[in-house]
């Protein structure tokens, strides 16, 4: 007996019919609202916080928010002679230290034009003799007036660090020194108890000059010694350095360092004098925070270079780090640190004659 085939199938198919639901929107189930609330949250977060004043700008630093609004609404804001004289900010403009900044600047360069470089130190007159500040004084006048420089020389206590150590106060006369001169390219903190030793040696020329860091910098080197993990970048070139300085025999050294004025420049300033990293009591203040921020931060690290300790940082003794040997840039008096102005005095006579002799040397030859 024979059966019959079954009726064959249609080959197209009709439609899937999607389950009935009373709202023309697709169903959403109840965990995917939840990640898209999280998601919405998340985006009018970046939102606020990219729109948002910048408290760094505002309550953090007062003095900053001050002199950055002064600077543009005076245009330039620069000490220079024909360019536009710039005042720093009184206590009625915001300013709360109301002391007239420009009586520490000088432009030694030529009449009109922007100093390639600016040589920035803070002077302690509380616990040093003025005849001792002056002969630094003297110094750092010669150097910048036969290169062409600016000088900016604030004093301790110009500044409110909401009760930071004063060693803070070179990290805030960096930053005002980049809104007084801010057509300047380089901007070399040198400490007090420090003297420039070789007036013919040129921070532009001869330490800044991309291929002159390329030549010098210790690359893939450990940021705090001996062993620590985070090392500098091994592929940093000359031209994209921002921030150079040395290490002693305890780790980073400031003081004596060299930035290249721009935004990284601000920013890292900014960075450093950030109430967070002060509020941290760090032994050595500043020093330390910037440890800190160097080894945590890739944004710094990969604009910093680390060069052998007497290309700008040389000490009087063997003590602490690498000795001072002629011919080079400058050298720091270790005994000025945290002692008396007679014994910082005693060891600083020697290099003081040997810098004033090699002056007037130069000035027979020419």
């Amino acid at each position: 007996m024979h059966f019959a085939y079954p009726p064959r199938k249609d080959s197209n198919a009709a439609a899937f019919k999607p389950r009935a639901s009373s709202s023309r929107l697709p169903f959403i189930r109840r965990g995917r609202k939840r990640v898209l609330a999280f998601g919405a949250l998340f985006f009018f977060g970046i939102i606020y916080f990219l729109t948002r004043p910048s408290s760094r700008h505002s309550g953090a630093n007062p003095w900053m928010a001050a002199h950055l609004k002064a600077a543009k609404e005076e245009g330039t804001g620069s000490t220079m002679p024909g360019v536009g004289d710039h005042k720093a900010p009184t206590a009625a403009d915001g300013n709360p230290f109301g002391a007239d900044f420009s009586a520490a600047t000088e432009n030694l360069a030529s009449f009109g034009k922007a100093p390639t470089v600016v040589l920035v130190t803070v002077y302690d007159e509380t616990n040093f003799h003025r005849a001792y500040l002056d002969t630094i004084r003297e110094n750092r006048r010669q150097y910048a007036k036969k290169h062409g420089y600016g000088t900016f020389s604030p004093k301790v206590g110009y500044y409110d660090l909401n009760g930071s150590p004063l060693s803070w106060t070179k990290v805030v006369a960096m930053r005002h020194a980049l809104t007084l001169f801010p057509e300047s390219t380089y901007f070399w903190f040198l400490d007090q108890n420090a003297f420039v030793m070789n007036m013919d040696k040129s921070i532009e020329g001869d330490i800044m000059a991309p291929a002159k860091i390329d030549e010098a910098m210790l690359k893939d080197f450990p940021v705090v010694p001996p062993d620590s993990i985070i090392k500098t970048f091994g592929h940093l070139k000359g031209q994209d350095v921002d921030f150079l300085l040395t290490q002693d025999y305890d780790g980073l050294s400031t003081s004596s360092f060299i930035v290249r004025n721009g935004e990284w420049a601000r920013f890292f300033f900014e960075t450093w004098f950030d109430p967070l990293y002060r509020s941290y009591n760090f032994q050595k203040a500043e020093t330390h925070a910037l440890e800190h921020i160097v080894q945590w931060h890739p944004t710094l690290l990969s604009k910093m270079a680390l060069v052998p300790q007497r290309t700008i940082n040389a000490y009087s003794k063997v003590d602490h780090g690498a000795k001072y040997e002629t011919g080079d840039l400058s050298v720091r008096v270790v005994s000025c640190i945290r002692t008396s102005s007679a014994v910082c005095e005693n060891e600083a006579a020697p290099f003081i004659q040997l810098w004033r002799g090699g002056d007037k040397q130069q000035q027979a030859a020419s």
